[in-house]
């Protein structure tokens, strides 16, 4: 398995922007999230903070290859707000991030491409000021293995600098393991060579 395939670059952290254009006040808040749920979740709470702003746009983008994307332009003409947001997370190479943007109107129209560049802008900002980290895809390792096994099974997952989401020690043990997507096949096939091991496939 090729070891790039799950490496992916994300926002370090929650950061907040403020740019003004023409009386208009565009506050832009980024964060890393994992899943569209989360995404909508965390947008929707911005909305509800702000409700008295004339907009809230957004956009999110989730997986390793960027594949999952999603964005609203909330009333402002179509593709000029959640596109722009959008484009500036490819810009920027940064996947699994929301961002929204909030708008006050000021009195002057910005017109199409003035509102695409401020929205661009206050994306951007917000990328910025986050900071960018290098992530990795993570999948799940299952296993049960025989209360015996436990040396062999506590030193490859030692090894393996796995993380242990789950565990249940009886007669018959199980574990599961969070580690690196790109990892999980090697880490299955090790376990699996553990005297009375029984393994999932990693998902």
């Amino acid at each position: 398995m090729a070891s790039h395939c799950s490496e992916y670059q994300t926002l370090a952290g929650e950061s907040k922007a403020v740019i003004r254009e023409k009386m208009s006040r565009f506050i832009a808040f980024a964060r890393p999230v994992g899943s569209a749920a989360e995404a909508k979740e965390w947008i929707g709470g911005v909305a509800n903070e702000y409700h008295d702003a004339r907009h809230v746009c957004w956009a999110y983008m989730l997986g390793a290859d960027s594949s999952e994307f999603q964005w609203s332009d909330n009333g402002e003409p179509s593709g000029t707000a959640g596109k722009p947001i959008l484009g500036q997370m490819r810009s920027a190479g940064v996947t699994n991030a929301a961002i929204a943007v909030v708008r006050y109107f000021g009195g002057i129209k910005l017109g199409t491409s003035g509102l695409i560049s401020a929205y661009r802008e206050a994306a951007r900002l917000a990328i910025e000021e986050a900071g960018t980290v290098t992530a990795y895809e993570m999948a799940q390792v299952r296993f049960t293995f025989p209360y015996l096994a436990m040396n062999d099974v506590m030193r490859a997952v030692r090894d393996s600098r796995a993380k242990v989401v789950d565990q249940a020690f009886d007669n018959t043990c199980s574990m599961t393991l969070s580690i690196r997507a790109d990892q999980a096949e090697e880490l299955a096939l090790k376990m699996a060579k553990i005297d009375g091991t029984s393994v999932e496939e990693p998902n």
